[in-house]
C-alpha cells in the first residue's frame, strides 16, 4: 500500500507504474534514497539484451529512446543522401519526343519526365526539398488546366510560341524566360506553333508534402478563358513600378513572367560595370518587385553569367541548387567529380558539398535552391574557399 501511496503522489497509475517497472525503479519510488543508489548500481550492471528488452517493451506504445538516434539525427554538418549529379540534354531530348509518341498531354496531364536524385530514387525528388522535371508539350496539344498548392516555375529550354495562362492572364514564352505558377492558381499550358516545347518544371513539392498542406482541384474546362496578356503583367510590375491601388494577397511575386532579353542585358551590362565575383561571376537574383524579396517564397531563383576562362573559387551552402545552362559551355568540379556542361544540360550540387565553377565560353545559367525556407528559418550558412 506504500507503494501504491507513493505512486499516487506522483501522479501514476498502480498498473503502469508500480507493478510492470523494474524492481529498482520501484525501490526509487518507495525509498527516493535507497532507490537512487539502487538504481544507479542497476544501470552499471545493465546487459543489452536486458535493454533490448526495455525498447521492444516500450516500442509496443510508440516509444523509442532517443538515445540509441540522436547521433544520427543531430550532426555536425550536414549529412545528405543527395549526390552530385548530370542530366545531359543530348540523351534527355530523344526519350522526350518518345514520351510524346507514348502519350498526350491531356491524358497524362502533365507530360513531364522527372530527374530524380540517385541518391533519392523512388521519391520524386532532385533533392531533399525540390522537384525537377522536363514537361513536354507537342504542336496543338494543351496540358488541362488545375490548380495545386505547390508552387511551380517554368524555365523554358526548348522551343517558342508555346503558351501559359495563370488566372486569367496570358503569356508567350520563348527560351531562357522564367515563369512562376503561384500556388493555389488555375494554370493551363497550349501550344499553338508548330515545334515541340520544353521547360524545366521546378516546384516545392516535398516542402509541401513534408507539411501535409498538399491541395489538388481540376479545373472545369481544359483551358480557362484569358482577359490580359503578358505585355499587360509586365508593365503593372515590370518596370520598377506598381499600380497605385495595388494591394498584395500573397507573398508570390504578381509578376509572373521575367523574359529572358531582359535578363540578359542585365548581365551584360554587369559584365562591363561591376567586379567579376570570385566564386560565382556575375549573378542577380529574381525578386517581387513589390516587396523586394523572392519572387517564390519557397524557392529562391537566379541568373548568373560565367565569361569565358572563369575559374572559379570553391564555394558551398546549405541549400542544394539545381542548375540548368541556357547559353555556353564549362564544367562544375564536386565531390571529385568533373561534371561536364552545355546547354540546356541539368546539374544538382547538393547541401554544403563544396564546388568550383569553371566556363570554356560565355556561359548563362538559370538555378534555383530552398534558400528562402532556409533563410526564415536562420538554418541557411555559406562558405567560400
Amino acid at each position: 500500500m506504500q507503494a501504491q501511496e507513493q505512486c499516487y503522489r506522483l501522479g501514476f497509475s498502480v498498473r503502469a507504474a508500480c507493478v510492470q517497472v523494474h524492481p529498482a525503479s520501484r525501490a526509487l519510488l518507495t525509498n527516493p534514497k535507497q532507490g537512487k543508489l539502487k538504481m544507479l548500481s542497476r544501470i552499471d550492471q545493465a546487459t543489452p539484451s536486458e535493454r533490448q528488452f526495455f525498447y521492444e517493451k516500450i516500442g509496443g506504445a510508440n516509444v523509442t529512446p532517443l538515445w540509441e538516434v540522436l547521433h544520427g539525427i543531430i550532426t555536425a554538418q550536414p549529412n545528405t543522401p543527395c549526390v552530385p549529379h548530370l542530366w545531359k540534354w543530348q540523351q534527355l531530348w530523344p526519350w522526350l519526343l518518345e514520351a510524346g509518341n507514348l502519350i498526350t498531354a491531356q491524358e497524362a496531364e502533365r507530360r513531364v519526365l522527372v530527374l530524380e536524385n540517385p541518391g533519392l530514387r523512388g521519391r520524386t525528388r532532385i533533392t531533399h526539398s525540390l522537384y525537377a522535371g522536363l514537361q513536354l508539350i507537342m504542336p496543338g496539344e494543351i496540358a488541362p488546366m488545375h490548380r495545386h498548392s505547390q508552387s511551380a516555375l517554368r524555365f523554358i529550354l526548348q522551343g517558342q510560341g508555346a503558351y501559359t495562362a495563370v488566372n486569367g492572364e496570358k503569356v508567350t514564352m520563348n527560351v531562357g524566360d522564367f515563369v512562376i505558377t503561384p500556388s493555389w492558381t488555375f494554370h493551363d499550358h497550349g501550344n499553338p506553333s508548330s515545334e515541340p516545347m520544353v521547360w524545366l518544371d521546378g516546384l516545392d513539392l516535398p516542402i509541401v508534402e513534408v507539411l501535409d498542406a498538399q491541395f489538388m482541384e481540376k479545373g472545369t474546362s481544359q483551358s480557362q478563358q484569358t482577359t490580359q496578356g503578358a505585355n499587360t503583367n509586365l508593365a503593372r510590375f515590370g518596370n520598377t513600378m506598381k499600380p497605385v491601388e495595388y494591394k498584395p494577397s500573397s507573398n508570390t511575386s504578381p509578376l509572373f513572367w521575367y523574359p529572358y532579353e531582359r535578363t540578359r542585358e542585365a548581365l551584360e551590362t554587369l559584365r562591363v560595370h561591376d567586379e567579376l565575383h570570385a566564386c560565382w561571376g556575375h549573378k542577380l537574383q529574381y525578386t517581387n518587385p513589390v516587396t523586394g524579396s523572392w519572387a517564390i517564397p519557397t524557392m529562391g531563383t537566379f541568373m548568373q553569367l560565367l565569361p569565358a576562362g572563369f575559374l572559379g573559387a570553391s564555394y558551398r551552402s546549405t541549400d542544394s541548387t539545381i542548375y540548368t545552362v541556357v547559353e555556353g559551355q564549362g564544367r562544375c568540379l564536386i565531390a571529385d567529380q568533373i561534371l561536364e556542361f552545355g546547354p540546356k544540360d541539368v546539374f544538382v550540387c547538393p547541401s554544403w558539398m563544396p564546388y568550383r565553377l569553371e566556363a570554356d565560353s560565355d556561359t548563362v545559367m538559370f538555378s534555383y535552391s530552398d534558400r528562402p525556407v532556409q533563410q526564415a528559418l536562420d538554418l541557411w550558412r555559406e562558405a567560400m574557399e
